[in-house]
């Protein structure tokens, strides 16, 4: 790719080695050129849920990026939190900033011994999305972690239903406590008309 990603490019992958391929390219502009340019707020939603939910550290930000969400949890109090993300270069970004324990570079669909016992949560803000990871994602994460860590999953909600998350949050009953849904703006008014509307749907549980 030769020029700066969009949101279009985005939401097209097909494949994780797209996802790698776009991500290397959008690292070093993503705050700037799509974090601020189209007023991303997801990651500050998904970060106030956690912490209005009573959710403390450690903490692993699953698609952490460049830090998005860890930003607002760390404002909120959250002092130890693990990244977790396909792309070494938005890590690589995510690591100057200085606001993770450790950087864990891993594909979120696959097994993760890599990934401690020790959290209190799990937070994830559009990783769950079109082009990106479908409910199987869920899967690895619910494995890696103890009773009672609580869960705050953005998806985006036109892909909510389509791509099989009701089904999947309907099987997970037995093992999760306390489901809400709250559908909340992925971007304020700076994006482009074609999102300026679009919807995130915050999926918060604790793992039974």
């Amino acid at each position: 790719m030769d020029r700066d990603p969009t949101l279009k490019d985005a939401y097209r992958m097909s494949s994780q080695g797209d996802v790698k391929e776009l991500y290397r390219v959008w690292a070093h502009s993503y705050d700037s050129g799509f974090g601020d340019s189209q007023g991303y707020q997801l990651p500050r939603a998904v970060a106030q849920a956690y912490l209005t939910a009573g959710g403390t550290g450690p903490v692993l930000d699953v698609g952490a990026g460049t830090g998005l969400v860890a930003e607002y949890l760390i404002r909120g109090g959250v002092d130890v939190i693990d990244a977790l993300d396909l792309s070494d270069e938005m890590l690589g970004v995510a690591r100057m900033k200085g606001f993770y324990r450790h950087l864990i570079a891993a594909d979120v669909t696959a097994a993760l011994p890599m990934v401690s016992g020790d959290y209190r949560g799990v937070v994830s803000a559009g990783t769950f999305t079109m082009g990106h990871v479908g409910p199987e994602g869920l899967i690895p994460l619910m494995d890696a972690v103890k009773s009672g860590t609580l869960f705050v999953i953005s998806v985006n909600a036109a892909h909510f239903e389509s791509a099989g998350f009701a089904d999947a949050m309907n099987g997970f009953a037995a093992q999760i406590e306390g489901l809400t849904f709250a559908d909340t703006r992925i971007y304020d008014d700076r994006a482009d008309d074609g999102h300026r509307n679009d919807l995130a749907r915050l999926i918060v549980f604790r793992k039974a």
